[in-house]
């Protein structure tokens, strides 16, 4: 349920650049549609995950998938810094499930 969660957050935050403030219908539309199902996801993954580990993973899943992605779909830049804070992000998601075990 995490996943998708992550998934949908993703896609509902590359959909929202493409809506161009809203001004796309399209885009906003699945914007708007893909952000109740991340919450819905997450909402899921909460009955059996606790609130700290699940929303740290989460949020880890959005700022992951979108960096990457907007380097690959919008040709945007990143730092060696950058990308070194990157890894460690997806470091601390590994090790929040390796380690987040009750």
């Amino acid at each position: 349920m995490l996943l998708l969660a992550g998934i949908f957050e993703i896609v509902w935050a590359i959909a929202m650049k493409y809506s161009n403030g809203f001004s796309m219908l399209i885009p906003s539309i699945i914007t708007a549609i893909t952000y109740i199902l991340s919450a819905i996801f997450l909402a899921l993954a909460l009955k059996d995950l606790p609130l700290n580990i699940a929303y740290i993973m989460w949020v880890g899943f959005g700022i992951v998938g979108t960096a990457i992605l907007g380097v690959l779909l919008f040709q945007e830049k990143l730092t060696v810094a950058q990308i070194i804070c990157i890894v460690i992000i997806i470091l601390g998601i590994a090790g929040l499930k390796l380690f987040g075990k009750n």
